[in-house]
């Protein structure tokens, strides 16, 4: 057989098993499914929807009591042509996730708010969504100019207590960030 043949026969072994061989699942990171960002006569509104699903690492620090802690936060710039753009409106939001181990239910805090889930999907649907967000006052935005948003989501790790903060350094199933930038007139 000569030396061409051979090599081909390989190359069609190799690709009939790497055919079936289990393909390889990776973890979908964070993404927006929704964003929307709708100026009316009140002001600059903001509606997201985010999927992710926590790490088992993390998840598992929920079980055991560690409280999580989801930070929105909404930036409304102005562009400028001669220095960086002005940002013109501030928002954040804070969620505060908790296992309440004695009720075996989770509880999500929201500016002073409790509200009470049987499961952790459910906790996490009230934190992955936000409609109707006033990020801007109608008088921060000028009708002549352009304008955009910038939106940072993510787990902070800050939040947590101090020796878990030391113990997650450097560990990647901890960090949950996504952004998004988007214009608007």
């Amino acid at each position: 057989m000569p030396a061409g043949w051979r090599l081909w026969a390989l190359l069609a072994l190799l690709a009939a098993l790497a055919a079936l061989w289990p393909p390889v699942v990776h973890a979908q990171g964070p993404e927006f499914t929704e964003f929307e960002v709708i100026r009316t006569d009140e002001g600059v509104l903001l509606n997201f929807h985010i999927r992710f699903d926590l790490p088992r690492g993390v998840e598992e620090a929920l079980q055991k009591g560690v409280p999580l802690y989801f930070v929105a936060e909404a930036e409304v710039f102005r562009d400028r042509w001669y220095w960086r753009d002005k940002r013109v409106a501030k928002a954040s939001r804070v969620w505060r996730v908790a296992f309440q181990p004695l009720t075996r239910k989770y509880r999500v805090t929201f500016g002073g708010l409790n509200q009470n889930f049987d499961n952790l999907s459910d906790a996490l649907a009230s934190v992955r969504s936000v409609s109707g967000w006033k990020i801007a006052e109608a008088s921060r935005i000028e009708s002549d100019s352009r304008h955009y948003v910038e939106l940072t989501y993510r787990l902070d790790t800050t939040l947590l207590p101090r020796p878990m903060q030391i113990g997650i350094g450097g560990q990647p199933e901890w960090t949950l960030l996504v952004e998004k930038h988007q214009r608007f007139n």
